[in-house]
């Protein structure tokens, strides 16, 4: 995890795959939600709170929003870095992603996804982030 001001992030590489890519050898448009995925569980793995953490200690954090702005498309074989960003953590889970080129630098896409915690033995939704989040979070701070 990297600090940037003031906010913690990690970068992952990838590679667009013959599986992520359609008839015209473009990445397609849902896979990147699975490439903003593939980032927010390396930024949870680094906190110290994946969602095997997350579910010992209770607590499950569905997607309840998430945006994506396509800026350039991803072609089959190209390599790219995907960074997430730990924008809030108080009262939600929010990420924020910046995928780009890995050779270049070139930006082609950026997003967020927001997770709230539930209680799994109430089904209450939380509109606090249960202490044991806050605790990771400060423990890296």
């Amino acid at each position: 995890m990297k600090k940037k001001e003031d906010k913690f992030f990690v970068e992952i590489p990838l590679k667009a795959e013959f599986y992520d890519v359609d008839s015209m050898k473009i990445v397609w448009h849902g896979n990147y939600i699975k490439f903003y995925e593939q980032a927010r569980c390396a930024l949870l793995e680094t906190i110290g709170y994946s969602y095997d953490d997350m579910e010992e200690s209770g607590y499950a954090w569905p997607v309840v929003n998430i945006e994506s702005k396509y800026i350039k498309p991803i072609k089959f074989r190209q390599t790219f870095t995907i960074r997430a960003t730990l924008e809030e953590y108080e009262n939600r889970l929010k990420i924020s992603y910046l995928i780009y080129d890995k050779d270049t630098g070139v930006k082609i896409n950026k997003g967020s996804s927001t997770q709230m915690a539930i209680d799994m033995k109430t089904g209450s939704t939380l509109f606090v982030s249960p202490k044991v989040l806050l605790d990771k979070v400060k423990a890296v701070l």
